[in-house]
């Protein structure tokens, strides 16, 4: 069992940030949230603002899952890329360049996976939560790889995402949105 006795609410307009350990199960609970895999016991939630719960479909069109692994293929540029992310969200395509400019990876454009840095590749996966607005963003490790320019706009746009009515669960070993709500898992391992 990797956690037991885990209760929380996150409420609109709201960030939540799972800390602890390696093996404590940070990215387990977010692949749960994001309907990756299922809990064993108990059950998770989802309530739409009129408190009626959300199914698995809706849920599914409703959150940002963006891991801590990039989902950048060697072979795709960074524009293929992200117009095959476009079209698996039901996203409009137009939206590609401006998550491009929004990350400041549109000189990168033409550019193959294979020739990114590390931080490159990681502002392609983070972009894809430009794509389509969602309501629900689940960001594991989301500070990986980045310099400091590039949180500050990171925090930018959580900030806006916020603004706006969404809210966030973050797992990260770094400080990461200062106003949010912390859960610390333990490690079971």
């Amino acid at each position: 069992m990797v956690f037991r006795g885990l209760s929380f609410d996150v409420d609109a307009g709201n960030a939540l940030v799972l800390v602890g350990p390696n093996g404590s199960g940070k990215t387990t609970l977010l692949r749960i949230l994001a309907g990756l895999l299922t809990a064993t016991i108990g059950r998770l939630q989802f309530f739409s603002d009129d408190r009626a719960q959300v199914s698995d479909d809706t849920r599914d069109q409703s959150a940002h899952f963006v891991a801590h692994s990039d989902t950048v293929k060697s072979s795709l540029t960074v524009k293929e890329t992200l117009r095959f992310h476009a079209d698996i969200l039901g996203a409009d395509r137009t939206r590609v360049q401006s998550a491009m400019e929004t990350w400041d990876i549109a000189r990168l454009g033409d550019l193959p996976g294979a020739l990114l840095s590390a931080g490159q590749r990681r502002r392609v996966a983070l972009a894809r939560l430009s794509l389509q607005d969602r309501p629900i963003w689940l960001l594991d490790e989301p500070l990986i790889a980045l310099d400091r320019s590039v949180r500050a706009r990171l925090h930018d746009v959580c900030a806006d995402h916020r603004a706006a009515g969404g809210l966030i669960v973050a797992a990260s070993h770094e400080p990461f949105l200062e106003d949010a709500a912390t859960l610390e898992l333990g490690a079971h391992a």
